[in-house]
């Protein structure tokens, strides 16, 4: 897997959920804050995303507003309507989404009825990697001509699926679609920073040097890596690659190798029934004591305690 795939798969927790949603003037919901992400993208009409610090962000027809950290929001049809619980307004007759009792016009005849689809992720916020640490509050790719031909795609699948009711297979679809939106809404922002501004991990994958030390890290967690060996898959010097590396990732070479070990080590330890010393061999550990005490080091816990406390992730959502 590439560094983005496995920054977002490290992070994702359960099953997402989606719906579709038909709302009539005049409206105004509030989401309260969540342990994950969420997204809203316009098929229809026009609303504004009040983010609970900043300011209002109009979304227009194939606008996509992605939350990476769900710090709580809100949606109107105008940004100074007050808004109300959005669990109140859910209703069965809406598949899950939200269901509104508005005249569907703005007062004087015209259609302002919006639709979109809306989503939702957990992520383990107790250990973003950096890549989506740098990710705004509020994310707005807006709609263009001929950019983002994946996202739209799968923006358009996703809403054919949800269209279609109980069609076969749809419980499979439907998480795998999600999950393909997650990564093509990230990739978005990251591609739209031009390249004269770019910093930090917007650098970092933009640098091929950078970049191929990165990949060998993911590509290969447990093997002793050193500066030297990953100045060498960067065909740089030690001294010129930690000074790169560092600046753009915000930590040193080693130092970020194993945090991503212990990053693999906690998603094995989460999604998989491996023995310890199978997970301390995968994340280059000769013992399953070393592993351990670099673990507790690193999370405050053992790693069984670790998986103990993990096996509740996997939950339905509270509207399921």
């Amino acid at each position: 897997m590439d560094v983005l795939s496995d920054a977002i798969s490290a992070m994702r927790l359960g099953r997402p959920h989606s719906s579709r949603t038909v709302l009539d003037a005049p409206w105004g919901v509030r989401f309260e804050p969540q342990k994950g992400a969420g997204f809203h993208v316009l098929l229809k009409g026009a609303c504004w995303l009040i983010p609970t610090v900043g300011d209002p962000v109009r979304l227009g027809v194939g606008d996509v507003a992605f939350l990476p950290r769900e710090l709580g929001h809100g949606l109107a049809d105008v940004p100074d309507r007050p808004l109300a619980d959005a669990r109140s307004l859910i209703r069965p007759q809406a598949a899950g989404g939200l269901d509104t009792d508005g005249h569907g016009t703005d007062g004087h005849g015209a259609d302002s009825r919006t639709e979109m689809l809306c989503g939702a992720y957990r992520l383990d916020q107790s250990r973003v990697h950096p890549l989506l640490a740098e990710l705004p509050d509020v994310v707005h790719i807006p709609a263009r001509i001929g950019r983002h031909p994946s996202l739209r795609g799968a923006i358009e699948l996703l809403g054919r699926e949800l269209d279609g009711g109980t069609r076969h297979g749809g419980d499979a679809a439907l998480p795998a679609l999600l999950d393909i939106l997650l990564l093509y809404m990230v990739r978005a922002w990251y591609e739209d920073r031009p390249a004269d501004e770019a910093t930090g991990w917007a650098a970092a994958l933009r640098d091929p040097a950078v970049a191929a030390a990165l990949r060998g890290v993911h590509d290969e967690p447990g093997r002793p890596w050193t500066v030297r060996s990953l100045a060498e898959r960067a065909g740089l010097s030690r001294a010129a690659f930690a000074r790169r590396f560092t600046a753009t990732v915000g930590a040193p070479p080693l130092a970020y190798a194993t945090w991503w070990r212990m990053t693999v080590a906690a998603r094995l330890l989460r999604d998989t029934d491996l023995p310890l010393r199978a997970v301390a061999e995968r994340v280059g550990y000769a013992s399953e004591f070393a592993f351990a005490k670099a673990f507790k080091r690193e999370f405050a816990e053992a790693p069984g305690r670790f998986r103990d406390a993990a096996s509740g992730d996997d939950r339905p959502w509270p509207d399921e």
